[in-house]
C-alpha cells in the first residue's frame, strides 16, 4: 500500500479545485492540483483534460489540443477532451470545420453538460467565429487602415 494511497479519497477535490483554480485564473494552483491529482491516480486521465483546459484558458491552443489528444490516444471515448479539443480547434482558423465535426458529435452525449457545452460551443463559432466580418477580416482591414503592409 502506497503512502498516496491514503488520499486516493482526494482525487476529485483535487481536480474540482484545479478546475476552480483555473477559472479564478490561478495557474500556479491550477498546475499544483492537478498535478496531485495525478498522483493519487495516474491512470485517470481528467487530470490531463484538466490542464489542458487551463491552457486552452490562456488560449494556448496548441498546447491545450496536445493534452486533449493525448487523453483521446489513451480514452478514445473520453467525451470532455473529445468536447473540449473541439472547441479548442474552432479557434485556429485553418481547423474550424474540423472543431465543429467533434461538436456536432458531442451535441448527440447522453450527458447533458458535455451536450449543452458543444450546442454553446457551436452557436459561439456561428455567432461570432464564422459572422461576417470575421475577426481575422476586421483584423486586416484594421492592418490598412493603419498604413501597414501585409
Amino acid at each position: 500500500m502506497s503512502m498516496l494511497s491514503e488520499f486516493a479519497e482526494d482525487f476529485f477535490l483535487f481536480l474540482e479545485s484545479g478546475f476552480i483554480a483555473v477559472n479564478q485564473s490561478d495557474e500556479d494552483s491550477a498546475v499544483k492540483l492537478f498535478q496531485a491529482a495525478m498522483l493519487v491516480d495516474p491512470k485517470n486521465s481528467l487530470s490531463k483534460v484538466g490542464l489542458g483546459y487551463m491552457h486552452l484558458h490562456k488560449l494556448e491552443i496548441s498546447k491545450a489540443c496536445s493534452y486533449f489528444e493525448e487523453v483521446l490516444k489513451e480514452d478514445p471515448q473520453n467525451e470532455m477532451a473529445k468536447t473540449f479539443l473541439g472547441l479548442a480547434l474552432t479557434m485556429s482558423p485553418d481547423k474550424v470545420t474540423e472543431g465543429e465535426k467533434l461538436l456536432f458529435q458531442m451535441e448527440k452525449s447522453s450527458d447533458n453538460l458535455i451536450r449543452n457545452l458543444s450546442t454553446d460551443a457551436l452557436s459561439f463559432v456561428d455567432n461570432f467565429v464564422k459572422k461576417e466580418p470575421t475577426p481575422l477580416d476586421l483584423q486586416e482591414a484594421k492592418g490598412k487602415r493603419s498604413g501597414s503592409v501585409s
